[in-house]
């Protein structure tokens, strides 16, 4: 039968994406590649590779730029943070990005790269380790944020450069700890759907502390997400109601409502941002543990996709792919909604949101007042 036979044509190479992880033999055979399979294009990892470079390497010239000058001195810590996260962000991507590439290139055979079985395990913990030490700073970034403009007095004298070096350190320390916990024998990584990525082995209750990893994860990077959302709604609100107070004609007013509107559209830019691309992952691998299904059942069910059950798994598979991209995503947006989009667009976005906006917009120089608050 036609459709028995393409079935049978396009299982084979789908069994080998993953065949070290699968839990039951599959049917060998010559095949081809094919849509069942999924998405496998290379143009979307190299896409993101270049683009995530060229955002990171700006982003990183404008940081060391501005904390070079006199007069950002009240900005360090800030700026810190912000570098920070875009050097995390680019050796995620130069580290993570050329793999894909070369399993893509070696027709998605991850043996062919990884003769040796060391490969795998380095790029899990890459992905462990930048996508938590991304949310943490992110979290970190929105506390000292919000800290800044409902206790200045306090920031003023307790924000010092050396307490953000000592913070930025201790998040990548923790998050590099907690991704060699597989190497320590608390969970494991394996390679994911379709066969070109590694990361935690999510729902498979079999090996080791891998429930308590993988959740732990999951509910590290929702705590951070919480975190992130809850204190830029608190900068939002104090800002809103600084600047209903500020309310005047003077100069000072002025730029104090033309800085909050940018804020308070940058901070919403930020939220979207994260939660966009962070939930999917997270949510998905909530799911995935409480159903207990692992990338074992997505090969499996790549070659057996004929059941509603096996196309269910087929599905979260999928989507699981089209999660972590979105969570990769986020490594190339981040300079630009902290940084780039704020120098290019976000006054020309203002002038939009003037119409709908309490507070006013004039294109007038900063004042000392504004720069004593951080407002960036």
């Amino acid at each position: 039968e036609p459709h028995r036979h393409m079935r049978d044509l396009r299982e084979p190479l789908c069994s080998r994406m993953l065949g070290s992880n699968t839990s039951k033999p599959l049917h060998r055979g010559n095949g081809t590649r094919s849509s069942g399979c999924g998405s496998v294009s290379v143009g979307f990892p190299i896409t993101m590779m270049v683009t995530g470079m060229v955002g990171n390497s700006l982003a990183l010239i404008l940081v060391y730029i501005s904390y070079r000058k006199k007069e950002n001195k009240r900005k360090r810590s800030f700026l810190l943070c912000i570098g920070s996260l875009a050097l995390t962000d680019l050796f995620g991507q130069l580290l993570t990005s050329p793999i894909v590439i070369s399993v893509y290139r070696a027709d998605l055979r991850w043996e062919r790269v990884d003769p040796s079985g060391y490969l795998c395990p380095f790029f899990g913990v890459c992905m462990t380790t930048f996508g938590l030490c991304a949310l943490f700073m992110a979290s970190a970034m929105a506390t000292e944020r919000a800290t800044a403009i409902t206790n200045p007095h306090w920031y003023s004298n307790h924000m010092k450069t050396s307490v953000t070096k000592q913070t930025l350190a201790l998040i990548w320390g923790l998050g590099l700890l907690f991704a060699l916990l597989p190497v320590a024998g608390v969970g494991k990584y394996t390679r994911q759907w379709p066969g070109t990525w590694c990361f935690i082995s999510v729902g498979d209750s079999q090996v080791s502390g891998n429930m308590f990893f993988s959740v732990t994860f999951a509910l590290l990077g929702i705590f951070s997400l919480l975190v992130t959302v809850s204190c830029n709604v608190v900068t939002i609100r104090s800002l809103i109601i600084r600047c209903k107070s500020k309310s005047g004609t003077s100069q000072s007013s002025k730029q104090w409502e033309r800085l909050t509107t940018e804020t308070i559209i940058q901070l919403l830019g930020i939220m979207c941002v994260l939660l966009i691309c962070w939930s999917p992952l997270l949510g998905l691998m909530l799911r995935m543990i409480y159903t207990q299904i692992s990338s074992h059942e997505c090969s499996s069910a790549a070659g057996h996709s004929s059941s509603t059950s096996d196309r269910e798994v087929q599905f979260d598979c999928n989507f699981f792919l089209t999660a972590i991209r979105l969570a990769s995503l986020n490594q190339i947006l981040d300079p630009w909604v902290y940084l780039l989009f704020r120098e290019i667009l976000l006054r020309k976005v203002c002038f939009v949101a003037n119409a709908v906006s309490n507070c006013s917009i004039e294109d007038r120089k900063e004042t000392q007042t504004a720069r004593d608050m951080d407002l960036l």
